[in-house]
């Protein structure tokens, strides 16, 4: 059995309207676009009936893929985030939503049935949160942020003073810097930080803790997850599906490109499992590198990639709005990882070029530092 898909361009009423048809099974299964042009005569006019949404991924570190998720899997994600929250609220749109996250916050605000305040994540910034938070009319109110944006609004005592009158304030997408935490922490926010990707319908690990029938472990230092929340695979990419998800002891299981570790079963994320380099015979971890110095003042949105050398193979090189003397940077970093995790250089941009989705757009970076 097959159903048709549609293309549809990323504006959040127009999703939300054909994203209830498509999870009703009442309306074609749709991928959200930002540019539909650019995907005539690469998609397959039919999907298995299944399928309610192809989300495609962000490529921050390589080729895109098409996520394949059912109603039965979006649907799940729902129940278990609002589970996890306490019950049902009004949310928030503050992500774009031909990602994951903007679409789980529509599959919430849909199967709670309230309706979502939309804003639009091209012009993020804090005088709009205030605004769009004055909208809200719900006595539980939630939201969905990236750090980036989180960075921005602690930055304002009006948008601080918004966050406050949150139930839950989701922080994910990718990691957040110790220092934007920890003054989260101090301005009593009410934070949650999440784990997920587009294969799990967005967040499944709620501060460290699985949510709904979420399961993980770690094999070979590997996060993998399972649950009523996995995709159906990859569109058109069987070799790749294969290659992801597996099945084993009673439970169909999907790899993660993140190490991880668990203790107690509480979930730690160390980083990609790529984004390791050798630099002089010695493997670094350019999360762990990413880690320190965000813990610097002024760094805490600094972007570490990799880049050649002539005499190490390999080396980390820092990419941030702010200079700062490489010498004590280098000394920090070599105190706390060892000297062959220092940075080599320190790259000055304008401004740190972002993906929509709202992570950093890691290939423009390299090629920054590759300049």
């Amino acid at each position: 059995m097959t159903r048709p898909l549609a293309v549809v361009p990323a504006e959040p009423r127009a999703v939300a309207q054909q994203l209830a048809a498509a999870l009703s099974g009442d309306g074609p299964a749709i991928l959200p676009h930002a540019t539909p042009s650019e995907l005539q005569g690469t998609l397959p006019h039919l999907v298995p009936q299944k399928v309610a949404v192809v989300v495609e991924t962000s490529g921050s570190t390589g080729r895109p893929k098409r996520v394949q998720l059912s109603a039965d899997a979006l649907l799940a994600s729902a129940a278990a985030s609002e589970s996890a929250l306490g019950g049902p609220g009004q949310w928030m749109l503050a992500l774009p939503v031909h990602y994951i996250a903007g679409i789980a916050v529509l599959v919430r605000a849909l199967a709670a049935q309230v309706h979502p305040v939309l804003l639009d994540p091209s012009g993020f910034t804090a005088e709009r949160f205030v605004a769009a938070a004055r909208e809200l009319d719900h006595p539980r109110r939630f939201v969905s942020l990236v750090p980036a944006q989180l960075a921005r609004l602690v930055e304002s005592p009006e948008a601080v003073e918004a966050l406050r009158g949150f139930e839950r304030v989701l922080v994910g997408g990718q990691s957040m810097p110790p220092a934007l935490a920890a003054r989260a922490k101090g301005l009593v926010l009410p934070v949650t930080r999440t784990y997920g990707s587009s294969e799990t319908s967005g967040g499944c690990v709620y501060d460290g803790e699985a949510i709904g029938d979420t399961r993980v472990r770690i094999v070979d230092g590997r996060i993998e997850l399972a649950g009523s929340v996995l995709a159906e695979g990859y569109l058109d990419d069987p070799d790749r599906t294969a290659r992801a998800f597996h099945d084993d002891e009673g439970h169909r299981w999907y790899r993660t490109d993140d190490a991880g570790e668990l203790t107690d079963g509480t979930l730690r994320v160390l980083g990609r499992l790529d984004d390791v380099i050798v630099s002089g015979g010695v493997k670094v971890s350019l999360a762990a590198v990413e880690q320190v110095v965000r813990s610097v003042p002024g760094l805490e949105l600094a972007v570490v990639v990799r880049a050649p050398h002539p005499e190490w193979g390999e080396t980390s090189v820092v990419v941030s709005e702010l200079g700062v003397e490489l010498d004590d940077l280098r000394r920090a970093v070599a105190e706390r990882l060892g000297a062959p995790a220092a940075p080599t250089r320190v790259v000055l941009v304008d401004r740190i070029p972002m993906l929509p989705s709202g992570k950093p757009d890691r290939l423009a970076l390299t090629a920054f530092a590759l300049s």
